[in-house]
């Protein structure tokens, strides 16, 4: 019942010195894995369930418990940052286990499909908090096994077609998970509560196509047993160039990436858009992101992931610009949906296909759980930061100095990133 691993399929095919398995010469080379269709759908399934939670999220707390936007920045920081607090636990777990992967991403999967009925009960900022600190405990946990899956079943030729395609899945639960939750919102007299509840019954039925249908473990490294997979080696991984380059750089442009709620929030100030459209506007963000992902993910096999990444966060800025003008056409949101979808399109996985290059397979899972670290633990920084300064500033004030910082890293990321000479290290 179990889906076979594609390296399994292939048994007589040789591997490359980076111990990446290759088709031989004649034989027709599959787009991508089946372990990535059946983590594909994992996270389809599981994103309708967390993103119709996300959708209603920031009108929950703000319109109808009254936060104030440092309040929200501080609940929305933990959502997307408190996961880097545990990502390199997940990843050592993986590791370590020789053949965990799926198991200790099912723990994460099981944790944070618990806590969508906790919200229920929680009425107040502390329980709240807490709760999402153990949903985002969960997403840590599984983030970058779940990764790891997917770039140990993929060539290093095909890891950006392989990370898009699961995006683009993934990011077909984020457009169904909004509008689920409108749905709910528009027939249901206590539709907070029945969004919690559905959301509840959407994220179990994830774990069960997890548990029936990916494979139990991943392909043993066979060039690379000379590592051991301990926490000294995973954080001795940032001795080498090219991922403690990508590593601070994704760190960096971190710390001046806007979250989307604030970005939602923004646009609904903007538009005036009234309190029961609000959860549509995920809804444009995910639309560009699905569309995108996969021309993007073969984009970036061709050109180069780190022209694709930088490329993303130059959309990002130019979104920014937009909401920051005095332009009030109708194509607004739009203009503004589309960049931003367009920036995860070319930054979520083609960071993580970039990343996989300098990692060795043994250290697969806590080399991408480093990057992803880095990335979340600034993200947090940046949502108590832009909370901060919207209460004290406003938000026009607030989103303009995160666009003069984006600007600045972007610039000094492009010179980070360039390409190395041969034979540094």
């Amino acid at each position: 019942m179990y889906v076979a691993d594609s390296r399994a399929s292939t048994p007589d095919a040789p591997a490359s010195a980076d111990g990446a398995v290759r088709p031989p010469a004649g034989r027709r080379r599959v787009a991508v894995a089946p372990t990535v269709l059946a983590l594909g759908t994992v996270s389809l399934i599981t994103d309708v369930s967390s993103e119709m939670v996300t959708a209603v999220l920031p009108l929950y707390l703000v319109a109808g418990l009254g936060l104030s936007p440092l309040g929200f920045g501080l609940l929305d920081g933990i959502y997307n940052g408190f996961s880097a607090l545990v990502r390199l636990v997940g990843g050592h777990l993986a590791d370590r286990g020789g053949g965990r992967h799926k198991w200790v991403a099912g723990l994460g999967y099981g944790i944070s499909a618990a806590c969508k009925p906790l919200l229920l009960l929680a009425h107040s900022l502390t329980p709240i908090g807490l709760i999402l600190a153990a949903d985002r405990t969960g997403k840590g946990l599984r983030t970058a096994p779940r990764d790891a899956l997917i770039s140990l079943s993929s060539t290093p030729d095909t890891r950006g077609r392989a990370f898009g395609v699961h995006r683009a899945m993934d990011t077909a639960g984020a457009l169904l998970g909004p509008l689920v939750a409108f749905l709910i919102l528009r027939t249901t007299v206590d539709g907070y509560d029945a969004v919690f509840t559905v959301s509840f019954c959407v994220a179990v039925v994830g774990i069960l196509v997890l548990v029936l249908f990916v494979p139990g473990s991943s392909s043993a490294p066979t060039i690379e047993k000379a590592v051991r997979p301990t926490l000294r080696a995973a954080l001795g991984l940032l001795r080498h160039r090219d991922l403690r380059r990508i590593t601070i750089c994704a760190l960096l442009l971190g710390l001046a990436t806007v979250s989307d709620s604030f970005v939602f929030l923004l646009l609904q100030q903007r538009l005036d858009v009234p309190d029961r459209w609000f959860a549509l506007l995920p809804l444009g963000t995910a639309a560009a992101f699905l569309l995108l992902a996969v021309p993007l993910g073969r984009l970036a096999d061709r050109v180069g992931a780190r022209r694709v990444f930088l490329a993303g966060h130059g959309a990002l800025l130019l979104a920014y610009g937009i909401l920051l003008s005095s332009w009030h056409g109708t194509a607004l949101p739009y203009a503004v949906l589309l960049l931003h979808g367009g920036f995860y399109a070319a930054t979520d996985g083609v960071l993580m296909a970039e990343a996989s290059d300098s990692v060795p397979e043994a250290l697969r899972s806590s080399g991408l759980a480093l990057v992803q670290t880095g990335q979340a633990l600034a993200r947090f920084a940046c949502s108590l930061g832009f909370g901060a300064a919207w209460t004290l500033w406003g938000d026009r004030t607030a989103l303009l100095a995160s666009t003069v910082a984006l600007a600045v890293c972007a610039g000094c990321c492009s010179l980070a990133l360039r390409p190395a000479r041969e034979g540094t290290s």
